[in-house]
């Protein structure tokens, strides 16, 4: 596994090992990673470029560190396993962005109201199958950790139940993976 483009491309990330057997890990393939990317790049470039990112179970890190190596400004890592969190880490310090990284050991269901600033770009790749997707995004939606103009990129293994405050923009599939871009929808006001 490795950070595909941007200012650590090519850049190797801790390999899973052995592990946990009951951590889960799936990290993003570099394969699906690059594929995402080059649609962000390609039609949403301004919203990375100094974006600050929110990574719900963000596991190895991938897809966040991804972004800091194509110019997000900050992220936020939200991961609870055990083996996960030494990964994510091990990742960040790899990267060198300690100072721009930031993890939160919490459970990505039950993070309450957002400590500050909204955040520009979401990725959610949950455990797949288990509807935690459609819970923790009700938590963010609801707690204001979603900017207005924020894209939220969803990874899962099949269809998902997406809130309706979100409107699909883009949708891609690399096996049994789907990669669902959305924004929110804007409120007309009366």
């Amino acid at each position: 596994m490795r950070i595909i483009g941007g200012a650590f491309g090519g850049r190797r990330l801790a390999g899973l090992g052995q592990g946990d057997p009951f951590a889960r890990l799936r990290p993003t393939s570099d394969r699906v990673r690059e594929s995402l990317f080059n649609v962000l790049m390609s039609r949403h470039a301004e919203r990375l470029v100094e974006a600050r990112v929110l990574d719900l179970f963000a596991g190895s890190g991938a897809l966040g560190l991804e972004a800091l190596s194509r110019g997000a400004q900050e992220a936020l890592f939200v991961e609870n396993g055990r083996a996960a969190l030494r990964l994510l880490r091990d990742n960040i310090a790899r990267c060198e962005v300690e100072n721009r990284a930031s993890v939160l050991a919490r459970d990505a269901r039950r993070l309450g109201d957002a400590p500050g600033t909204p955040y520009d770009l979401v990725f959610l790749d949950p455990p797949y199958g288990r509807s935690l997707g459609e819970a923790a995004l009700d938590v963010v939606l609801q707690g204001g950790w979603i900017a207005r103009d924020a894209l939220v990129i969803w990874e899962e293994g099949g269809p998902v139940q997406a809130p309706p405050e979100l409107d699909l923009q883009d949708e891609r599939r690399s096996g049994g993976t789907f990669i669902r871009i959305y924004g929110l929808r804007q409120r007309v006001s009366s």
